[in-house]
């Protein structure tokens, strides 16, 4: 079949094993971090080129925190150089860029060039591109229900009335599509708190190449991959 009759509307990655591709090639984890920056834009592209319009992309989750006090603050850095000198790269491509998570846990100058970024590219309309920051798919749960539960509480809502699309309507992603399609680099078989409700009927595809490594051949064996796929949801 050819993938181009069959693409996935929104593909979600989880951008994995740019430490193991620096322990391979004997540098430093920065350099690691370095090279899945270039891959970002790479598989950016090739979403352009596809016409895919949508991409998730699992940047920094909340136990990300957890790391070194050195790697965080190495990649808030290496997050806001992006952000600022991709900025005219987006334009040119016609990208829209979109933030999920606890954003405000991010440093004020990252935070800063992620809402400039955000803001001005509010009118593309080539690729949507959301970037996950600060992101459990557990906590955005959890205050979705919080925020539903306050509508009860409130008097807007009664509990019998509650439904998945309520629920969906509170979540980070509200107003964007499910992802179609999961990637997950390095060959990890989990989804590490990772758009637990939204990829509730994605297809999962896992390659053993690690991030900084991921390239046209990986990205069309995805889309291949995805092709063959029979999306029941769950029915016959």
């Amino acid at each position: 079949m050819d993938t181009d009759t069959k693409i996935p509307q929104h593909i979600a990655i989880i951008m994995d094993g740019n430490g193991r591709w620096a322990e391979q090639h004997k540098v430093a984890r920065a350099k690691g971090h370095e090279q899945g920056g270039a891959t970002v834009q790479r598989v950016i592209d090739l979403c352009i080129e596809k016409g895919v319009p949508w991409l998730t992309l699992y940047a920094f989750s909340t136990e990300n925190w957890g790391r070194s006090k050195i790697e965080v603050s190495y990649l808030m850095k290496m997050l806001e150089k992006f952000l600022r000198e991709r900025l005219p790269e987006m334009q040119e491509k016609n990208v829209r860029l979109y933030a999920i998570g606890e954003l405000d846990m991010l440093p004020p100058k990252c935070r800063r060039q992620l809402e400039t970024s955000i803001a001005e590219t509010a009118g593309n309309t080539a690729l949507n591109v959301v970037l996950a920051l600060s992101y459990g798919s557990r906590q955005e749960i959890t205050a979705a229900a919080r925020q539903v539960a306050a509508m009860v509480q409130r008097g807007e809502l009664c509990p019998e009335d509650i439904t998945p699309e309520i629920l969906s309507s509170q979540l980070y992603t509200a107003g964007m599509p499910d992802p179609d399609l999961m990637i997950r680099t390095s060959g990890e078989m989990r989804i590490s708190n990772y758009l637990l409700w939204q990829l509730s009927y994605a297809e999962l595809w896992v390659t053993e190449v690690l991030w900084p490594d991921f390239g046209r051949e990986d990205f069309d064996a995805a889309l291949a991959e995805y092709a063959k796929r029979n999306r029941r949801y769950g029915k016959r």
